[in-house]
C-alpha cells in the first residue's frame, strides 16, 4: 500500500475537513481493529473538538467509499480496518475478544484449489477463526 486513507479519500472526491483528516490518520495509525468509540477516543486525543457524531459520519463515508472495511466478529461491535492492507485472515479469541491477524500460504492454496475444483476462480475471501487459548500444563 503506497498511499494513505487520506489520499484515497481525496482521490475519490471526498471533501476532507480537518476533522476527517484526523479520523483518517487515526485509522491509518491503528494496528488493531478499532470500533467507532475507540476511534473517537483516539481522535479526540488529537483534536478535543471532534464529536462522536463526526467520527460516525466519517467512518460511514469512508466505508461507503470502499476506503475502509467493516468487520463483525460476533461481539456486537462493528470494527474497521484499511481496505487496502495486505491480505490477512483473523483469529478471534472468544475469551478476550482479541483479534489476531495471520496469513498462511497453505490455507491460501487450499482455498484456491477448492474454488477451482468447484469450477470457480477465486476473486477474494474472508476467513475468521474463533477459538480459546489452549491451556498448557
Amino acid at each position: 500500500m503506497t498511499d494513505t486513507i487520506e489520499t484515497r479519500a481525496e482521490a475519490r472526491g471526498l471533501r476532507m475537513t480537518d476533522q476527517r483528516r484526523v479520523v483518517a490518520r487515526v485509522l491509518e495509525a491503528s494496528d488493531d481493529h478499532p470500533d467507532v468509540e475507540e476511534l473517537y477516543a483516539r481522535a479526540s486525543d488529537v483534536d478535543p473538538r471532534i464529536s462522536l457524531a463526526t467520527v460516525y459520519r466519517t467512518v460511514k463515508l469512508f466505508e461507503e467509499s470502499g476506503i475502509i472495511e467493516r468487520l463483525e466478529f460476533g461481539d456486537g461491535r462493528a470494527r474497521y480496518e484499511d481496505a487496502e492492507r495486505d491480505h490477512h485472515d483473523h483469529l478471534i479469541d472468544l475469551n478476550t475478544g482479541a483479534v489476531i491477524e495471520f496469513c498462511d500460504p497453505e490455507i491460501e492454496a487450499l482455498q484456491e484449489r477448492i474454488a477451482e475444483k468447484l469450477g470457480y476462480r477465486l476473486k477474494g475471501h474472508r476467513l475468521e477463526l474463533y477459538g480459546v487459548p489452549i491451556r498448557k500444563g
